[in-house]
């Protein structure tokens, strides 16, 4: 497997146009705004990854402050989108592993929205717990970022 996880910094990723087009067909429209937030307030990202596996870009997540409150520190992971073609193929784990890696030390939890039981069961996979009447649906203490690797 020749996966490849690189910052996204100032600019859109190389590849963006056929992630974003795919994301929009499988009816989401995370990387529309992504581009958005890039272009207006990228101050916003603490973190955002790229990856590619087989030189394509499959996959970007990203993560930025809870904007809910919260009573102690709290990150969301944000804008994480896997192209289709690219799924179950360690795109997402590569990804979220690296941003909570970014995360250790500097908050003392994730969160994170689930907008399907396919993505909830991820998030729980990796050590994610759900979580009832909250603005978020899973959330992750902070304390060990090597479980589920």
């Amino acid at each position: 497997m020749d996966l490849k996880l690189e910052p996204i910094v100032d600019e859109l990723p190389a590849g963006f146009a056929d992630l974003e087009a795919d994301a929009t067909a499988d009816g989401h429209r995370q990387m529309t705004r992504l581009a958005a937030e890039l272009t207006e307030t990228p101050a916003i990202f603490h973190a955002a990854y790229a990856c590619y596996l087989g030189g394509r870009l499959a996959g970007i997540g990203a993560m930025t402050d809870e904007p809910a409150p919260t009573a102690q520190p709290t990150w969301t992971m944000r804008r994480f989108y896997v192209h289709r073609e690219f799924r179950r193929r360690q795109v997402a784990f590569s990804i979220a592993m690296a941003l909570l890696q970014d995360a250790a030390g500097r908050v003392s939890t994730m969160t994170v929205h689930a907008g399907n039981q396919a993505a909830a069961q991820f998030w729980e996979a990796i050590g994610f717990r759900r979580v009832a009447d909250l603005a978020w649906s899973h959330q992750r203490t902070m304390r060990d970022t090597t479980a589920g690797r």
